[in-house]
């Protein structure tokens, strides 16, 4: 009863933000409340709800200051050097654009952090996707991809989590892993080819004027690339701010404070050197309040979603449901089928319940058959890429809020690429032996 009501929530919510019949944070709202109600747990809900929204608290406040932070850093162009010289770089080539896109971010996704790397990728690539007249559904799609394999690592938090749970060693779960992320970036690589092939043959080469403010001509009509408010802009502070970022990410990296804290901290020092006359600080922080609004309300609401679905143990009964319909004569193929199951458990569930509470199950189940926990370990990290699409991943909502794309859009768009990157790399799996049946 509770995995099928689970499933059938899932299934609506999905149904309504994709067809658009509903707003992503209403749906996060209203539909576990109505589900929950169906299933005779209305006596709970309030606990339930309060007890989503405290756990998503941390990340919320983080998010709400980091947005701030990278919002000041653009307005006072930071990254403005940084898309300049892509321009140059680039000459207007889509292809180019959407390759670069995607080497950018899994650069930045080396630290393992959705945030950093969903912010930096944005705020440098959005203008030329904007400018230009490209489909920003693309950067969306290629930045979490680069970023969903790059999360493997092992700091990053499924890997971390994985070995936590079966208490192994992190050299015998991830190494053997690094040729499926090779293969991931290749995917990644060629998903981006090919989308910038599209965009090429829709949109053309655009030549670029660089004397003209970054003006650029399309079929011999000129196209202003956007007046920027050349009054807020700090260029005399750009190394100021470059070195306020790296020290940001640096101590982000090493853990120095809660991430929630150092973005407080960094906006705090960002705002008062870049703006210290009170009108501006207002402006500044009026500017971005919007994007704030979209993004952590969304956080928020997500917070309702996993509270109910974990307080009325619906994620343990669908779980549960899932692993009771594996036949025992599969028993040897348990790595094949964790990697499999991993798609739809890690989508609909965040990852502590999964990596705490299935995949030791799932395990045990599997030493049964003489499987070793170090391959279930790397079988359950090779869904990370439709993981990152899940509704309850916080860095989903901000990656959609900066871009200005609706998250229904992105995942139809996205999801057919995570799919194929997941199908690429548990293939690669089972090839190389790092898991095997």
């Amino acid at each position: 009863m509770l995995a099928t009501l689970g499933f059938l929530m899932i299934a609506v919510f999905m149904y309504l933000i994709i067809t658009k019949r509903m707003s992503a944070m209403v749906a996060l709202i209203i539909i576990p409340i109505l589900f929950a109600i169906i299933g005779g747990f209305a006596a709970g809900l309030g606990d339930m709800m309060l007890a989503g929204v405290e756990q998503v608290a941390p990340t919320g406040v983080m998010l709400m200051f980091a947005i701030l932070y990278f919002g000041i850093m653009i307005d006072a162009g930071l990254f403005d050097p940084l898309v300049s010289t892509i321009l140059k770089i680039v000459k207007g080539d889509p292809v180019k654009i959407v390759m670069g896109t995607a080497i950018l971010s899994m650069l930045i996704a080396l630290d393992g952090d959705g945030t950093t790397t969903y912010m930096i990728t944005v705020s440098a690539m959005l203008p030329l996707y904007t400018r230009l007249g490209m489909n920003p559904l693309i950067l969306t799609c290629v930045a979490m991809l680069s970023f969903s394999f790059m999360n493997m690592s092992p700091w990053g938090g499924p890997t971390a989590r994985a070995v936590s749970a079966l208490q192994l060693d992190v050299a015998d779960v991830f190494l053997p892993l690094v040729p499926v992320m090779i293969s991931a970036a290749l995917w990644t690589l060629f998903t981006a080819y090919i989308l910038g092939k599209k965009e090429k043959k829709r949109l053309g080469v655009i030549d670029i004027d660089y004397s003209q403010n970054l003006a650029f001509t399309q079929q011999s009509a000129t196209v202003d690339m956007g007046a920027d408010d050349t009054s807020i802009k700090r260029p005399k502070l750009l190394y100021v701010n470059l070195a306020l970022t790296i020290a940001l990410l640096v101590c982000l990296v090493m853990g120095v404070l809660p991430l929630a804290t150092l973005f407080m901290i960094a906006f705090v020092v960002a705002l008062m050197i870049n703006y210290p006359k009170f009108e501006d600080q207002k402006e500044r922080i009026s500017n971005h309040a919007g994007n704030v609004l979209a993004v952590v309300g969304l956080v928020f609401a997500s917070g309702i979603f996993t509270g109910i679905l974990s307080g009325t143990e619906m994620v343990d009964a669908m779980a549960n449901a899932l692993v009771s319909v594996i036949p025992e004569s599969l028993g040897s193929f348990f790595p094949v089928i964790t990697a499999l199951t991993s798609l739809p458990f890690t989508y609909f569930m965040a990852n502590d319940p999964y990596y705490y509470g299935v995949l030791p199950i799932l395990a045990e189940t599997a030493s049964a058959y003489g499987v070793d926990p170090v391959e279930m370990a790397r079988a359950s990290v090779l869904g990370q890429p439709i993981h990152a699409m899940s509704p309850l991943m916080a860095s989903a909502y901000l990656l959609v809020g900066m871009a200005k794309v609706e998250f229904g859009d992105h995942q139809k768009f996205y999801f057919k690429w995570a799919l194929g990157c997941c199908l690429v790399m548990i293939a690669v799996a089972i090839v190389t032996g790092i898991i095997t049946f």
